[in-house]
């Protein structure tokens, strides 16, 4: 037990490196910072949840004590503890009456992983900004920069008529000149108005791609932290059927309710933009897994697949939202569970 919770330290240092990489503010600082929650999974998957569990509090207190407390913090609300909770979760089992072991589901893995993103996101912009009101400024300020960084090469005044052309009608043009000033001094208010609304609407939407990007994150960090531990020959679980993952009914129940507290005021409507969009993001996933399992046995499947990842390529993501309506029926519908109710 000693030496597991040496090899949890000892991860948790090497995460807590990598996610103070990102201080570097380099691309390859960036990319290092992406690798950050792997050691504290692999460790988790590979030895047990109290070295996970190890890994996250030294690499937190390591931050801490070495940058300052509110990294180490950030770090093991956003990744540290996301990861140890994952790893747990994965390793869940129960004895069957035959005395072999009924692993943890990967459909209610995949859910908590969305419900963790949201999480994760929350205990970030609190811990940003105690207040709800700066934190909304927080976001106002990240949409008008990306706002303005896409109108940035957009023309800001209509186009000259062109009167060099024989025929053209002098007059008019001679008109739309003498009409600008007024046109300029109405259209600015609209134009503001306009900006302004459209910062707003971008603000309310952040925290929900932000955790839809995270939940995507965390499912991959879980897949291949257990490939890797599995290549070892240390992962305690057999390899699940993926394809056949099917997360429970009461997800869409989740969603609902995440769709009715986004509305609410305050940090409550928050948390509900959040799931909304974390939980988009599993049942994305798990449409993609029911592609998988749907095209089994056709011959045309490895066509099949890779037009659907090129598609997925090209269209960067648009196309999640087909599949998350089709992760949303194929939940709905039940159609891949067996007459008695048992997952495939």
């Amino acid at each position: 037990m000693v030496q597991n919770l040496g090899i949890g330290i000892g991860a948790g240092l090497v995460s807590a490196l990598l996610f103070g990489m990102l201080l570097k503010a380099t691309p390859l600082a960036i990319v290092l910072y992406l690798l950050a929650p792997l050691p504290i999974l692999i460790v988790g998957l590979g030895w047990n949840s109290r070295a996970a569990l190890a890994a996250a509090a030294s690499g937190s207190l390591a931050l801490a004590l070495v940058v300052s407390p509110y990294l180490g913090l950030g770090f093991a609300a956003y990744l540290a503890v996301p990861a140890w909770w994952l790893a747990y979760l994965a390793l869940l089992g129960r004895p069957n009456a035959d005395g072999t072991l009924e692993w943890y589901p990967t459909g209610r893995l995949l859910g908590w992983t969305g419900a963790t993103a949201a999480l994760a996101f929350i205990a970030i912009a609190v811990m940003s900004a105690p207040s709800h009101e700066a934190f909304e400024g927080q976001l106002k300020g990240l949409a008008g920069t990306i706002v303005r960084a896409q109108m940035r090469d957009l023309p800001s005044t209509p186009p000259k008529p062109d009167t060099d052309k024989p025929g053209a009608d002098t007059a008019t043009a001679d008109k739309a000149e003498a009409g600008k000033p007024g046109e300029t001094a109405d259209a600015a208010p609209a134009a503001a108005e306009a900006h302004a609304e459209l910062v707003d609407a971008l603000a309310r939407t952040v925290p929900a791609f932000a955790a839809n990007g995270l939940a995507l994150l965390l499912t991959f960090y879980l897949w291949a932290s257990a490939r890797i531990v599995q290549l070892s020959g240390r992962l305690p679980r057999p390899w699940p059927d993926i394809p056949a993952t099917i997360m429970p009914r009461t997800m869409l129940g989740l969603l609902a309710v995440a769709a009715v507290l986004a509305f609410a005021p305050g940090y409550a409507g928050v948390l509900g933009t959040a799931l909304v969009g974390s939980v988009s993001a599993v049942f994305a996933l798990q449409g993609l897994a029911a592609f998988h399992d749907r095209s089994r046995g056709r011959p045309a499947r490895g066509m099949m697949l890779f037009g659907l990842y090129l598609i997925l390529f090209f269209t960067q993501g648009i196309a999640l939202i087909v599949l998350t309506l089709f992760g949303l029926a194929d939940t709905a519908l039940n159609r891949r569970r067996r007459p008695d109710g048992a997952a495939p």
